[in-house]
């Protein structure tokens, strides 16, 4: 892994450099206000941060902030950087991309800032955990989490209740089917949604330690990953026959017309389902990975994380901008219109949809997605994909280890 990044990050550095020792063509103000550029990489958010940036505008009349929100962000970030064009503010996940600029020096040190004093604890540690630096590069703005929706009526119609083990999950799948309907709408044509269960099994089954303890060569995917793939194969045995032929967009309508009891996502599906089907009673409950209740925490991670470039010439007006966003409103305002969770501790997310995971979030029961520890260049996700097809999980630990060892490895 180590050897993978390093020509890149020098390169970013490099570019990093000269970016700070260059200036913006338009000197950063306008008509008096200093102009401070927000880059971010959701779509779907872009009106509720323009309902957000106009009323920080409006505010503060000597600063002027933007919004950018480019398709394909990420890349564009990196290209952005190349150019030594850097923006003063960036919202992005904690991506490998922002692991990988992190370790560049491209981002302030956050590390004791004022910024970070209502921030949920475990998701500080997810950042830094992710980078492996001391020092933290970004500020957890709003956060997602991984688990099990499920149509609350036909949960009750069929004299379910929610499980908290994996032999309960597998009990509940069981009597689904023996009913007669599909348990799981499963999307195997998208292969990234086969990261949701993937990510829901790991933490429980194996600990995200075990990526630290693989790049130090002390462990290997096959002799701890058994269990997970066994567990993939056996969610595929409750899924719909032409699962390979789905993607996401079929499974948000398919269960939001009642095509399945369960399905596996992220809270970020809800919205699309009922947009499908607005009178629906949905749920999500945490991943039971496993049969001991306390290993099987929430699957969360940062969504948006926010950051100032070290090259910015505004930086106390970028801070400032950020410091607005934080403000337990503003964090209200973003989770209700986005359906996330905010990791401003003291702001609540009261969608009845996710009631379920209230308690996991007040006692911090968390533990971030797996595959962020995993390099891009893997491809981990067509991976999962192909094993899911031909079902042969000696071949499946041996892939993993080897693209793990081959990124590794890369000169």
């Amino acid at each position: 892994m180590k050897k993978a990044i390093m020509p890149l990050l020098a390169g970013v550095l490099a570019v990093s450099m000269l970016s700070a020792c260059g200036s913006k063509s338009d000197g950063g103000s306008s008509g008096g206000a200093v102009k401070v550029e927000f880059f971010q990489n959701k779509p779907e958010a872009k009106a509720t941060f323009d309902k957000l940036i106009a009323k920080f505008n409006s505010a503060n009349p000597n600063i002027k902030v933007t919004q950018v929100n480019p398709p394909d962000a990420e890349t564009v970030l990196k290209t952005r950087v190349a150019k030594k064009q850097v923006p003063d503010v960036i919202g992005m996940g904690a991506t490998d991309t922002y692991s990988t600029l992190s370790k560049s020096g491209l981002f302030e040190n956050f590390t004791n800032d004022p910024l970070t004093k209502n921030i949920q604890p475990a998701y500080l540690d997810m950042l830094k955990a992710q980078t492996g630096l001391s020092e933290l590069n970004g500020i957890p703005f709003s956060t997602n989490a991984n688990g099990v929706i499920y149509n609350k009526a036909m949960f009750k119609e069929l004299g379910l209740t929610v499980p908290t083990t994996w032999d309960e999950f597998m009990a509940v799948a069981q009597k689904i089917k023996d009913a007669g309907k599909t348990p799981f709408y499963l999307t195997v044509k998208d292969s990234w949604t086969t990261l949701i269960p993937f990510n829901g099994l790991e933490p429980g089954v194996v600990g995200i330690d075990f990526f630290k303890q693989r790049k130090e060569g002390t462990v290997t995917f096959k002799d701890k990953f058994r269990e997970v793939a066994d567990k993939q194969l056996q969610l595929l045995s409750f899924g719909q026959k032409d699962m390979f032929g789905k993607g996401y967009n079929d499974g948000n309508v398919a269960f939001a017309k009642g095509q399945s009891v369960m399905y596996l996502q992220g809270v970020w599906a809800i919205p699309e389902i009922q947009k499908a089907n607005p009178s629906i009673e949905l749920g999500v409950f945490p991943f039971p990975a496993t049969n001991d209740p306390a290993k099987n925490k929430l699957v969360s991670g940062v969504d948006t994380l926010l950051t100032v470039s070290k090259s910015s010439e505004h930086k106390a007006e970028a801070k400032k901008f950020i410091e607005f966003l934080l403000q337990s409103e503003n964090v209200k305002q973003y989770i209700t219109e986005q359906k996330a969770f905010p990791a401003v501790q003291g702001v609540t997310q009261d969608d009845p949809s996710v009631a379920d995971l209230k308690p996991a979030f007040e006692k911090g029961e968390l533990v971030d997605f797996a595959d962020h520890y995993i390099p891009g260049a893997m491809k981990v996700d067509t991976i999962i994909q192909g094993f899911l097809q031909k079902k042969d999980v000696d071949a499946y630990l041996n892939s993993l280890d080897t693209e793990w060892d081959k990124v590794a490895n890369r000169k």
